[in-house]
């Protein structure tokens, strides 16, 4: 689930099988019904709007309980025996194992008198913060790996003062979206006080020396996993002071329930900017100068009606990036004198694709995804084009980006089957230079990525990449992925995972569709895709799945459904609306209870994609007919199926993926299995420990070719 920028079923029966009583014929639920835990069913009814709504399952909501926790522990012990007797299980886990096992080094940062950067020796859980003065040897400046014996402790942040001389970093524990901040010396890298603890959604901003900004709610009564959190506020955590001290700087106004707020300074250290937000999109923003004590806080947006953050500052004025009569975005220049819309000076116009623009070397890089793919250009501060940056192909750029006073910039480049390349970028020459290949064992020239268009059900034109190794049959034979997302004005632009290269490698076909809901082409394209337009996700989704098989990449006995979080509501509702259409679906961390979502932790924020139950009659029954977790039917044979989630996962709470299969188990009539997988110390998906996706990816992919049919597969 998207947070806004900068906070940036069966009574059923399967018995386990084995190889020598298992029918490979491809075709749909052929295998043997195994035995599935019991559910027990209680007798909670919800009203709404006079209409009445079985939740039998609320229990499984109570993830503190005895029995939700017996509950977890013997679906796990019905997944995991299903599993083993799956024969290249432990082979594609060796395998991905073996792919993984390359250095990893991203882009370097200088903060100080240091330069830092992130590597992976190879199978590290968790990627090693190193440091060096000039031409020096690297030291480990942070290693994760020592935070828990499990390597399920994650560095989820760092931040340094302006100076380079104090850092903060957080850690996420299991995986879970609360965090403590650690401040340290980083000189000495010697501890300063005690952690701060409880901190959600948040970043860490320094003013100065003095101490950083940072957000959070209140600590929830109940259960920190699944208890609702409204108010965020912002703080100011000032160095040798107890947390308990730490003053609220914007927010907790009760009238005014703002779920997303953060701060930040500027490069400059004069400005704080404070964006407020009760949804994932649309956000008030406001500006204290820092250079005038006591200074109030000026307005420039008192309205969430557009997305609008600060790229920069310069000479008392900001700039902004903004959809404020931009549906496709902007740049504008406020000068604080006056700082209402009316007065802003457009400074890099809207065009027909969508911008996001980032800062570096005294320059402006304005990125612009055409179709989906990124082309950049660098402008100056007065909006005059500098130069287009010639990328080495198609596929996605990140931001070109940097500090105001450095003239070697570094972005990286990918696609689906080109591994990420640093480049450094000379902003005077306007020069790109490999810094750094990967080292990926993955040979581009062996495989083939093309983008395609396709009509959904009600004529719109929809993207859609689709990558596979060379030589594979577009005979309807090849296992394929169907992946999407389709929400949040988030986009899935191309690249590289070696997740997806170990399915391509072993004959597979991996489609990624850029559905409506995300923010491909700007806010029409979101739009498309929100509120009583959802159904238009699915519809694109299902269209996609139609056209990978009417065109012979694949065909309905070797296709299956793939996505995560607003990704895996997606495939639970392809599943429910199209049984017959997919042979495997595999919802991740889901959200899968569209009446009750808002109920849990920061959840009602996802009310600008969704809508809640409660806000009418018309919203409701709308919810009500796509919600998977609602619209299960008996006598209906559902594809293969495998839940997966955490026990941690504090953003879309386990109990969405608890309920759905329960749901799923009792109403399954066909003989393909139902299974939840449950990952214990991980959470929502980031910070997650290298040997626990590992893990993960070969079960999903064991799970998938097993139940198309897949013998033996063609990489030993």
């Amino acid at each position: 689930m998207k947070i806004p920028p900068r906070a940036v079923a069966i009574t059923g029966l399967v018995c386990f099988l084995s190889s020598h009583n298992t029918v490979f014929a491809g075709d749909k639920h052929t295998h043997s019904k195994v035995k599935y835990p019991t559910t027990r069913e209680g007798g909670v009814v919800d009203s709404y709007f006079g209409t009445q709504v079985a939740d039998p399952y609320r229990w499984l909501e109570d993830d503190r309980s005895k029995e939700t926790e017996d509950w977890v522990k013997r679906q796990n012990k019905v997944t995991f025996k299903y599993l083993e007797q799956i024969p290249y299980r432990e082979r594609l886990a060796n395998r991905l194992t073996d792919l993984w096992n390359y250095e990893k080094i991203s882009s370097p940062f200088n903060e100080g008198d240091y330069t830092y950067f992130y590597r992976n020796d190879g199978l590290q859980n968790q990627s090693v913060v190193y440091r060096q003065q000039g031409d020096g040897e690297p030291e480990v400046f942070l290693d994760p790996n020592s935070f828990s014996e499990d390597g399920t402790t994650s560095l989820a942040q760092l931040s340094f003062s302006s100076d380079g001389s104090l850092a903060a970093y957080s850690i996420s524990e299991g995986g879970s979206d609360w965090r403590k901040i650690i401040v340290i010396d980083a000189k000495s890298k010697k501890p300063l006080g005690e952690p701060l603890v409880d901190v959600k959604f948040s970043s860490i901003s320094w003013k100065g020396r003095e101490g950083f900004y940072y957000s959070s709610y209140d600590k929830p009564e109940g259960s920190e996993l699944s208890a609702k959190t409204d108010q965020h506020k912002l703080y100011f955590h000032k160095l040798g002071q107890a947390q308990t001290q730490d003053d609220v700087v914007f927010g907790g106004v009760p009238a005014q329930k703002r779920r997303y707020v953060s701060g930040y300074v500027t490069e400059d250290d004069r400005y704080l900017v404070i964006s407020a937000a009760e949804s994932t999109s649309g956000n008030e923003l406001y500006v204290q100068d820092l250079s005038t004590p006591n200074a109030r806080l000026l307005t420039l947006l008192d309205n969430m009606d557009s997305d609008t953050h600060v790229v920069d500052s310069e000479q008392g004025a900001l700039f902004l990036q903004t959809n404020l009569d931009a549906p496709n975005q902007k740049v504008v220049k406020v000068d604080l004198s006056k700082p209402q819309p009316e007065n802003w000076v457009e400074v890099i116009s809207e065009t027909e694709n969508v911008l996001s623009v980032s800062s570096g070397g005294g320059y402006l890089f304005a990125e612009y995804m055409v179709d989906a793919l990124s082309r950049v250009y660098q402008f100056d501060y007065a909006g005059n084009k500098v130069r287009e940056i010639a990328l080495p192909g198609l596929g996605s750029a990140t931001a070109v980006s940097g500090k105001r006073n450095e003239t070697k910039l570094y972005y990286s480049f990918s696609n689906a089957v080109t591994p990420s390349t640093i480049y450094t970028f000379d902003t005077k020459q306007g020069e790109s230079k490999v810094y750094r290949e990967s080292g990926a064992k993955f040979d581009p020239s062996d495989y083939v990525s093309s983008q395609i268009f396709y009509k959904s059900k009600d004529g719109t034109k929809v993207p859609m990449m689709v990558s596979y190794k060379k030589g594979t049959k577009l005979d309807g034979s090849a296992p394929t992925i169907l992946y999407g997302y389709g929400g949040f004005n988030i986009s899935l632009t191309p690249s590289f995972r070696i997740t997806r290269a170990l399915w391509m490698e072993q004959g597979g076909i991996y489609a990624v569709a850029n559905l409506r809901g995300g923010g491909e082409y700007g806010r029409a394209w979101h739009d498309a895709g929100r509120l009583m337009n959802k159904q238009n996700v699915f519809d694109d989704f299902i269209a996609a799945a139609e056209y990978l098989i009417d065109n012979k990449y694949t065909s309905t006995s070797k296709l299956a459904i793939a996505g995560g979080s607003n990704g895996g509501l997606l495939v639970g509702a392809a599943m429910t609306q199209r049984p017959e259409l997919f042979q495997v679906a595999l919802p991740a961390v889901g959200v899968m209870d569209m009446l009750r979502y808002h109920t849990f932790t920061a959840g009602a924020g996802w009310a600008y994609d969704y809508g809640t139950s409660e806000q009418s009659k018309e919203m409701f029954e709308y919810l009500a007919n796509y919600s998977p977790l609602h619209n299960m039917k008996g006598n209906v044979a559902y594809p293969a199926t495998m839940i997966t989630t955490a026990d941690h996962d504090d953003r879309v709470v386990p109990a969405h993926s608890f309920k759905f299969a329960a749901e799923l188990q009792s109403k399954q009539a066909g003989a393909a299995p139902t299974l939840i997988r449950i990952d214990t110390n991980a959470g929502h998906g980031a910070g997650m420990a290298l040997s626990q996706r590992v893990a993960l990816t070969a079960d999903v992919y064991s799970f998938a070719l097993f139940n198309m049919g897949v013998t033996e597969l063609p990489i030993k």
